[in-house]
């Protein structure tokens, strides 16, 4: 583009929009003009150039056009002999658009952020003004095409894109302060951002499912607290030689147990019953002459209600699954007796009870492993150069 302070400022406007079209930035991508290039040795005529909806806006009078261009300094452009026409100069062929090009716009780029977003293409090229020989301004849209606040800058070469980024005058623009970066750096911040993301969004996912799992665990206690009530039956006294055996054989055809909550040596414990307890102690009292003793000790019998026996089914509950855990945990071929606190097997051990808690896994969406997909990059966002130009560059 043009750099010239003897031009004014529409002379200046118009030789930055047509050596923007005949640039090394667009031409490459232009198909249009690359087809006017073909039928007449380069030369397009001014007349098809003021067809061009942005230099159309400037002027619509070709001798703007020829001062303009003859006093810029770039010498990208010839004007014909007789000032109707404008080719790129011989001496400056138009890039190849390969890997090595792409690479070098990307050298040559720089991100600009902080721009309010109802600016201007025209404001942004009056800040740039003096900062460089400029190539391409990209407006940075989203889906909507509405101006995001960003820019992509490509200078005319790798060394005056660093220049710019080492400018004192480009931190603020109308008292916003701007994010200036390289266009590598910016890529590299927007992966650091994008891998920090994937594993925030990882993290997330591990602990709803760990609070889904809980939340389906809490629900399914809450349904076995509902559903046993009446069933505990607490007992306390001198127990120092009683084993959990002692108490199945002492309820053996008056109530089945099926969990006994009591440590050899404790003084005291709970039962749990398959049914009611009430009736299962009355029964095993009344066969023993109306004083239930264990092992010749007198034992104080409570049946829980309310919250006293809510709380200790949720402990028995929750230890029937510790040890339900355990067990798996060791391929289930642990020892038959006394390991857990249910007794013998068959006795009111782990394997009794139709509606024993063990902590059942519930499936859920987010229970695989694979990683969420990343989210959609806009089109804009993309690495190299736009397929074709995007009519909120300086093209038409």
């Amino acid at each position: 583009m043009a750099e010239n302070q003897e031009m004014s400022p529409i002379e200046l406007k118009v030789a930055q929009q047509i050596e923007y079209y005949f640039g090394d930035h667009n031409l490459p991508r232009d198909k249009f003009l690359k087809e006017q290039l073909q039928l007449d040795d380069g030369w397009v005529t001014l007349e098809t150039m003021l067809k061009f909806n942005r230099l159309k806006s400037l002027t619509t009078e070709s001798s703007v056009i020829v001062a303009a261009l003859q006093k810029s300094k770039t010498g990208l452009l010839e004007i014909s002999e007789d000032k109707t026409k404008v080719r790129r100069s011989l001496e400056k062929p138009v890039p190849e658009v390969n890997d090595e090009y792409k690479d070098a716009l990307k050298h040559k780029s720089v991100y600009i952020k902080g721009f309010p977003l109802e600016t201007t293409l025209d404001e942004i090229q009056e800040w740039l003004n003096g900062k460089g020989i400029i190539e391409n301004i990209l407006m940075r849209r989203n889906l909507q095409r509405q101006f995001k606040g960003s820019v992509f800058i490509c200078f005319d070469t790798e060394e005056a894109s660093k220049q710019f980024l080492e400018r004192e005058d480009i931190k603020t623009f109308k008292d916003n302060e701007m994010l200036v970066l390289s266009r590598e750096a910016y890529h590299a911040k927007k992966a650091e951002e994008r891998k920090n993301s994937k594993a925030q969004t990882k993290a997330k996912a591990r602990q709803d499912k760990v609070q889904q799992q809980k939340n389906a665990e809490d629900k399914e206690m809450g349904a076995l607290l509902d559903e046993q009530t009446g069933c505990l039956l607490r007992f306390s006294g001198e127990l120092e030689d009683v084993s959990r055996e002692d108490f199945h054989e002492l309820f053996s055809g008056h109530g089945k147990i099926k969990w006994v909550d009591f440590t050899r040596g404790a003084k005291e414990g709970t039962l749990l019953f398959d049914g009611n307890a009430k009736e299962a102690f009355d029964k095993a009292k009344e066969a023993k002459g109306g004083e239930l003793k264990i092992k010749d000790n007198s034992v104080e019998w409570q049946v829980l209600e309310g919250e006293e026996e809510k709380e200790e089914l949720k402990k028995i509950i929750e230890a029937q699954q510790e040890s339900y855990s355990r067990v798996k945990g060791r391929g289930g071929r642990g020892r038959s007796g006394g390991r857990g606190r249910g007794g013998r097997r068959g006795r009111g051990g782990r394997d009794q009870g139709r509606n024993q808690y063990r902590g059942k896994k519930t499936k859920f969406d987010s229970d695989d492993d694979d990683e969420p997909a990343a989210p959609k990059r806009e089109l804009e966002d993309a690495d190299g150069p736009a397929a074709k130009v995007a009519k909120t560059e300086n093209g038409s």
